[in-house]
Order: structure tokens, then sequence, then C-alpha cells
């Protein structure tokens, strides 16, 4: 049975920009209404309004750092405060960094840990246990192809994806005989300000990737189905597959080939600045 989206309740975190305000227009399309969170509460309430004017769906906008534990808490007692029944979550949020360890910031890649591993866990787990009581929900958690295999000078975001895959996959597996669905989706690079932000200026130009509309289409298709796994681009699900079969040292290599250009970029600009 197809999962219906109109007139339900869905928590978008990461809503501000890139996929999360996409599935954020993609769902208030459907008839679904929209909690939404992120740090950046002018873009979110922005947002809302253009969708809550242009779909005729209710809004909530709910600001939270997902890095602290206790804005999680927050974020979850305000949602039950308004008595809200949500019945899909997305959790979305999420950073990633291009790093070695020489330049690498520590205080900066364990918030990226506590945003994407711990604030996908307690979020998961929260909403989990009220769907499985009335057998009906679906958790979509974003992981990326890159949580598939390890990835050299993005080591630390990688290992968080392959913790949302297999996560994500577990919890699948264990809620197996209930009507509630846990989705993983694994884009490949796709065309938000996720590159820059991770200090990787330029990758866009040389791999153009997805655009964040392809991307949600193909996972709110993920969702209508109740898949368990979305890999949005027949190309990059072969990726998925080829780091099953080739050697584990040879993508390693790959993937330090395909960053290099960034670290030598990074280390000129930081040698740049301490010379002045």
């Amino acid at each position: 049975m197809a999962f219906e989206l109109n007139n339900r309740w869905a928590l978008v975190t990461g809503a501000s920009s890139g996929i999360g305000a996409e599935f954020a227009r993609q769902l208030a399309a459907c008839g679904t209404h929209l909690v939404m969170t992120a740090r950046r509460v002018e873009l979110l309430n922005e947002l809302a309004a253009e969708l809550q004017t242009k779909h005729n769906i209710q809004t909530r906008v709910i600001p939270a750092d997902l890095s602290q534990a206790d804005e999680i808490d927050q974020l979850l007692e305000k949602i039950h405060s308004e008595n809200l029944q949500v019945d899909l979550v997305i959790n979305n949020a999420g950073f990633g960094s291009v790093t070695n360890p020489e330049m690498a910031d520590q205080e900066h890649l364990l918030k990226m840990v506590d945003v994407n591993v711990r604030a996908v866990t307690q979020i998961s787990y929260a909403f989990l246990t009220e769907m499985l009581e009335r057998n009906s929900g679906t958790i979509l958690n974003v992981s990326s192809v890159v949580g598939f295999q390890p990835v050299t000078y993005m080591g630390v975001y990688a290992a968080t994806k392959a913790f949302v895959l297999s996560l994500s996959e577990a919890l699948s597996a264990e809620i197996g005989s209930s009507k509630v669905q846990v989705i993983t989706l694994c884009p490949a690079t796709t065309r938000t300000d996720f590159f820059d932000s991770a200090g990787a200026k330029g990758w866009l130009n040389r791999f153009p990737g997805l655009t964040p509309e392809y991307v949600v289409r193909k996972a709110i298709l993920a969702i209508r189905k109740q898949q368990r796994l979305c890999v949005p681009g027949w190309n990059y699900q072969l990726m998925t597959f080829l780091p099953r079969i080739m050697p584990r040292g040879l993508n390693l290599f790959i993937s330090k080939m395909l960053f290099k250009q960034t670290i030598v970029e990074k280390q000129q600009g930081q040698q740049n600045v301490e010379g002045h």
C-alpha cells in the first residue's frame, strides 16, 4: 500500500536550504503540513510563508542547532506540546568537511558527529516509538553514496554516513513486521552549498552532479512505494556496488586523487593567510 502524504505532518531537519528546503517544497506540493527546523530562522520563516501561501498548508518553524542535545530535546518537546502527530520524519540535517590531520579542526569534526550521528539517532528513536505504537509512519534518513566506503580526506563525514546507512537498514529489519518504514536516502554529489561549506569550493565545476529537485523527487517516490533504500541515478547505484567488489585500497586511492587538488588549494590558502 502506498504511503499517503496529503494532510499529514512531516518534520524536516536542515530545512533552510539545499535538499532539506527542496523536501519542504515538494512535500508541501503533496499537501503535507510541515515542521521545519534549522539554525537559520530567517530562511525558515521565508520558506514557511511561501509554502503556506502557495499550497495552503500548515507550517511550524522551530529553530534549533542539532549539534546541541538540549536543543534537540526542546525541538521534540515543542512538537509534543502542540500535539502534532508527525507521520513522516526527514532526517536531512548534516554537513561535511574536506581536510587532513594537519589542517583538521577537531571541534568542527566532533560537531559533525553530533549532527550527522547523534541527532539522527535521537530523533529516529524518539519518533519510532510513537509510530510503532500506532503502527504507522515513515522515517527517511539521509546518508550518502560515500556511506558505502571510506573516503580519503573526508574520513569523518564518510564514517558518519556509513553509520546512518547501517543504523537505518538495521532499524528497517528490526521493525519489519510492522507498517512503519525506515528508508535510507543515499544521494551523490548534489548541486547545493554543501561543498562550499565543506571547504571544497569549485567541486561542482568539476562534478556538476544531481539537482536537489531530482534527488527529492526520487526520495518521495521511494516514500510512496515504501522502499528501504533510495540511490538516485542509475550510475550512482552502480557506484554503491563497485566498492563491494573492488580492492579497498583502490577505493581509497581513487578518493585521494579526487580530493587531492582541494587539499592542495586549502594548504596554499592557509599558507597565504599565515604569510600576512
